[in-house]
Formats: structure tokens, sequence, C-alpha cells
């Protein structure tokens, strides 16, 4: 909801339980008002008379008080805009007025020909933020930058600042620290999202899991970003975060061109860590995820059973296999295409190799379909091999550098997305792919990042950042147009693309090639503190890990890390036992009755992956799941106790546990006791309301 002042200079957006204001002056000064619990009109008005702060030598009453400050004039903290012309550089706008429409509010502004829109949407208690910028005079504008948003956060002290950091096969882990005076900035220069960090940070200064205000601001953008946390001098924090990591260039905009940037979205919460993020999971799942009430099916991913050896008759033994442990999805990677027997070659050929299949793959997908399952298949579509026959015909059509050496990762270079030749040849490529053959389901890889993102003859080849990435939306777009059908996966060597942009055009994540059940239980503990289990992919894979690390670990352990998400089996089960396939297909058919209210349900970290006891629950509705880890015991500890939250105190709950119940136990709710076993254990609680 949006409510307006009587002299309309003054707004204030109102979700279920917080409130956002902010206040134009006289003077054409954007000021930020409010932003934390509700609060009425009348409240953000009087806010608004209130003055600013006296004049203190070397300061500016304008630092840590204007809404989206922009380079220019007496303002010294982080701009969020800046851009040039051959006249001048900087922003001196005037309010041109402002407009609502639905539940969005736009204000706009001018700088000569500059055009400038910010706008706002609440939606629950998330406010949506982003940016336009038209260039609606006769000459070009040079956006150095032009984030999406700058968050403004009250005077307090002690400020405590959380992100998601990592690397390959190491991503989402979470650390928090004393947020000391200066600036804390994350990003990638990488051309994705990247590994490193995902787009989000979270502020608090006392709070817990379930208590305690805490601020957050989550990035939809699946390129290069930069997210900035200042402590400004006065006490004040603000967070800036758009598209570009640095100001050496953003796009340069003609006569007519416009840019709109990705969304840079905020939450106040007063529930704690755990309030947070159940408010980023239902935001996510009502605007964000397609098709979020449809549940995820049971996948098999033929990767780490064959790797690049695969053929049509070796793929249908591995069906028939996940079949019978009812798996619903069958997905075959790397390997079926072009001459790719390795990683050397092939990637930009996107038809059957036609040795391993020689009739194309509609026999494979129709024999798929016959077993009760889905069909799916790998592409890595904007990378490309020197050896293909893309490259061979179109040399030109990759990212390079003229006159400098061409850099190699993982033996392949990336194609320039931004080419409209490139953009229409991979959609005829795709387009044709998923209308030769009954494909339910497409995961979309990106393995190595932008090194040499030059595109020699191009008058602004900077613009590739962000022309990549717009492209790779609009690829995104018009597939699943035409093939609605389909779903679609986001995975870049395991966790370098996740960023709300790319959910909102994909069904799941690949959250990490690490499948280390012990690994993965911080990857989802990180994972899960903006995103919901419906994307999180999970999987089942072999024990010892000879993909990483070479542990051993039980299936049931497997099973239960990886039931936290959305469950996938990725291991070789043409060398599984007859006993373990028997137990796979116990806990497939276990995890499809939980999996609406996993999937669907709303998520608390009862206890982190910090040795010991670990432990999630979910609640919809009268039905709960608790996943139990216990990592270890030591000197013959028992279990500590668990109190699950989210159910209603004065209500009875019958607990059904699967496994045996043997040392060690639980406190679940209203004294209901169960068990697990020891060491490296773990277990599934499913209680209902009675």
């Amino acid at each position: 909801m949006v409510d307006i002042a009587e002299n309309e200079r003054t707004w204030l957006l109102s979700g279920p339980s917080s409130s956002y204001a902010l206040h134009l002056t006289e003077a054409d000064e954007l000021l930020h008002l409010h932003w934390g619990p509700g609060i009425a009109l009348a409240d953000a008005e009087a806010l608004a008379v209130r003055p600013l702060p006296g004049y203190w030598p070397f300061e500016t009453p304008l630092d840590g008080r204007e809404e989206y400050p922009v380079e220019g004039g007496p303002r010294f903290v982080r701009p969020a805009l800046s851009v040039r012309t051959e006249e001048r550089r900087g922003t001196e706008w005037t309010f041109a007025g402002h407009e609502v429409e639905g539940d969005e509010l736009r204000l706009r502004f001018r700088d000569a020909g500059l055009a400038i829109t910010l706008h706002y949407r609440m939606r629950g208690d998330v406010v949506e933020r982003w940016v336009t910028l038209d260039n609606e005079g006769p000459a070009r504008v040079e956006l150095l930058r032009a984030d999406a948003a700058t968050w403004t956060l009250p005077d307090r002290e002690g400020w405590r600042l959380s992100q998601l950091h990592g690397r390959w096969a190491a991503e989402s882990r979470l650390t928090s620290a004393p947020l000391t005076h200066g600036e804390k900035v994350i990003g990638s220069r990488r051309g994705h999202t990247g590994h490193q960090h995902l787009p989000w940070v979270a502020l608090d200064t006392d709070a817990t899991e379930e208590r305690g205000e805490v601020y957050g601001c989550a990035l939809g953008w699946s390129g290069s970003w930069r997210i900035a946390v200042a402590q400004l001098p006065d006490a004040r924090v603000q967070i800036t975060g758009g598209a570009g990591y640095d100001e050496s260039g953003l796009l340069m905009l003609e006569a007519g061109e416009s840019y709109t940037s990705p969304v840079f979205a905020g939450l106040w919460s007063d529930g704690g860590f755990g309030g947070a993020s159940r408010t980023w999971h239902a935001y996510q799942r009502a605007h964000i995820i397609p098709d979020a009430d449809r549940d995820r099916p049971v996948l098999f991913n033929s990767w780490e059973a064959t790797n690049f050896d695969i053929s049509e008759d070796q793929q249908s033994a591995l069906a028939r296999r996940a079949a019978a442990i009812g798996v619903e999805l069958f997905v075959v990677d790397d390997g079926w295409f072009g001459a790719r027997t390795s990683d050397r070659a092939g990637l930009g050929d996107w038809t059957p190799n036609p040795d391993r299949f020689p009739n194309g793959l509609k026999p494979l997908a129709d024999s798929v379909h016959a077993l009760g399952m889905q069909f799916g298949i790998w592409v890595e579509p904007e990378m490309i091999n020197p050896d293909s026959d893309l490259y061979r015909a179109h040399p030109d059509w990759v990212q390079y550098q003229s006159g400098r050496k061409r850099t190699e990762l993982r033996n392949q270079l990336v194609l320039n997305l931004a080419r409209e030749d490139v953009q229409e040849y991979l959609w005829e490529q795709l387009d044709a792919l998923l209308s030769s053959a009954p494909i339910d389901y497409v995961k979309w890889d990106f393995n190595r990042c932008f090194t040499d993102a030059g595109w020699p003859g191009e008058p602004y080849p900077q613009r590739l950042w962000v022309d990549h990435v717009r492209a790779l939306y609009g690829l995104l777009d018009r597939l699943r147009a035409a093939h609605p059908g389909v779903a679609f996966e986001s995975c870049s060597g395991g966790g370098g693309r996740i960023d709300l942009g790319v959910m909102s055009r994909t069904d799941q994540v690949w959250t990490s090639d690490n499948t280390d059940p012990l690994d993965r239980l911080a990857i989802q503990h990180g994972f899960t503190q903006i995103h919901p289990a419906r994307v999180m992919a999970a999987w089942v894979t072999d024990s010892p890990n000879t993909q990483l690390n070479g542990r051993f670990s039980s299936l049931r352990f497997r099973f239960v890390s990886s039931m936290a998400g959305v469950l996938g089996v990725g291991g070789d089960l043409a060398e599984w036992s007859e006993e373990e396939l028997a137990e796979a297909g116990e806990w497939v058919e276990l995890y499809k009755g939980i999996r609406p209210v996993v999937q669907r349900g709303e998520l608390y970290r009862l206890r982190p992956p910090e040795g010991g006891l670990s432990a999630v629950q979910y609640v919809l509705g009268d039905d709960a799941v608790v996943l139990a880890c216990l990592q270890a015991q030591s000197y013959g500890e028992p279990v500590p106790p668990l109190r699950l939250r989210g159910l209603d105190p004065t209500a009875s709950y019958e607990c059904r546990e699967t496994g045996e119940m043997h040392r060690g136990a639980i406190l679940l709710h209203h004294g209901l006791r169960t068990g697990l076993r020891g060491d490296f254990d773990a277990a599934v609680f499913r209680l209902r309301r009675i």
C-alpha cells in the first residue's frame, strides 16, 4: 500500500508489519525518513518536518540522509548514480512528478536530457527498488554507475554485518562480524554472480535466530555486481548496490535509449534471522520463483555415474534403475552432443552425437517417459570450445581482446552473448533441440568466468558486461514462452550463479558441486538465510566421496542431508547393491511424503551445523518435519534437547520417527522423545497435529 501526504512530497509504503517512508524537500532533495516497524502517514509527516543537523566543518547534512545519493554537489558518500557527458560529469536533478500504478510508486526527476525514475514496490514486508534512466536529449550519456538503490539504516551503535562467502565447492558459508567505520565492499568482477559471495547482506545489533531486528538486502543480478556497506561518521549506515563492479563504465546511452537496473530488495524483520529468512522465502515463492506452488520432482543425474563416457544403451540401463527406486526425472548430463568425449571439444554444437545417439535424443526420452519419469538434459550455451564446429565457423563470436593472449579455462571460451547474431544462433539451436524430443528439463551450466571481456570493433565494448546478462535473461524468457512445459535449473560449477535475477527465470538452482553430506549442512545453512528449500537442489552421491574428499558416510546420512531441499540422486546406481537400492527406494518414498512440507513450508533452523547436533524444521499447516543430523558425540554425551518452533503451544502433535531408537534422545514437543543412533547419524521426524 502507498500513502501520499496532502502536499504530495511525503510517501509511505506499508506492508503487514513494516513501513518505508521518504520525503522531498522544497529544494528537491529526496530524504530517507523511516524503514522499520509499521507507522502511519501522520508519523511520516512528523518525521519530514524535523530539521536536518546543522553545519559541521568538512561534513554536509545531506550525507547519510539522502534516499538516492547522486554524484555532484555537497555530497561525500558513495553515489548511487554517476553519469558523464561530453560537457560535464555528475547530476543536478529537479523533481518532475510522481505517480502510483497499482502497488508501484514512481518518483521522476530530470537533469537536462536525462530522465531518472526511482521505482518502489512493497511485496509483503519486502521493498523492491530499482531505477530507470532514459536519455531523452540529443547527446549521449555515459553511465559510469547506476545502482538500483541506496538503503539507509537508523542511527545505532554496534551494527553487525552478516554475509555469505565461499569458493567453488564451499559456497554460501555464513559469517558475521562487527561493522567498523568505513566501507565493506563485496561483489563479483567475474561476469556472473560468483561462488565467492551471494549478493545478500544482513545487519543487526543484537538479534538471535528468532528474536531481534534484522535488516536484509538482496540484489537480483546474474552478472558482475557490487554491494557496499558504509558505516558513516555519524553512526548511520548506508548500503548501496547494483550491477557492475566499478565505475569504469556501465553503458553508453545514445539518444532515445534507456537502462533499467536490476531490483535491489530489502526487508526489515523483528523476528531475528529466522524471521527474516522466512519473509525472504515467502516473497520468493510468491513473486520470484516460477510455478513455486508446484513441488519439484526427485531427479537422477548421470554425471557422477558416467562422466563423458555415455551411450544410449548405458543411459537406458541407468534410467531403469533410477525408476525402480522411485526417481521422477532422469537427466543426461554432459557428453551427449557434438564431439563431446571430454571437456576439450564440442561446446557450441548442440546436436546429439551421432555415434552415441544415432537417432537423436527422442528414443531415449521416449523410453524414460515409458518408465514413468520425465526426461532432462545438460547444456552450457554461453560457452564454446575452440575445438568445435561453431568456433571454426565463427571465431569472432567469442569475447577477446585484440593483440592479447587468449585465456582458456576448462578448455573453453566465453561466447559474446551481447551480439545479436550469437543470441539468434543460440535461440535457433536450443529451440530446435527442445522441439526435437520430449524434453522436460534443462540444466543450464556456466563453467568459467569472464577473462578477456573484449569486443573488437564495438564503439563501447564495456557494454558486454551488462548486455550479456540481459541477453541471457531474454533467451531464457523466450525459451520458457515457447516451451512452457520445460523446467530450467541454474548451475555455474555449482553455486556460481544464484541470485534473485536468475531465480525468476529458473525452477531450481544447483547449490554446490560439493555433495558431501557433512559439508552440505553448512552450505545449506547459509543458503537458506536468503533462499527457500523449494529451489535448493541436493544430491545423494556415492561413498566414499571420490569427487572431493574421500569421506565415507552412510546412505542414511546422505539422504537426510539431501532431503533438506529438492532431492536428487547422482551416484552410480549400476554399482549400488540390491540392499542399497532397496534402502534408497524407501528414502525416496519417504521424501515424497514430506516433500510438500519441505518445499513449501516455513523453515526454522533449530541448530546450526557447528558440531554435534544440527537440525532444521519445516511447518506447513498442521504438519511439521524435522531433519536432524548428529555429526559427533564427544565422551558419550547424550544428544542435547531440541525444541521445535512454529507449532501451536496449546496443541498436541503425533510424532513418527522413521529410523530405530538407540542411544541419545531428542526432545521434540510436549515431552515426545525419539532417537539418533550415534556419530554421523541422521533421522527424519514427522509430526501432525492431533
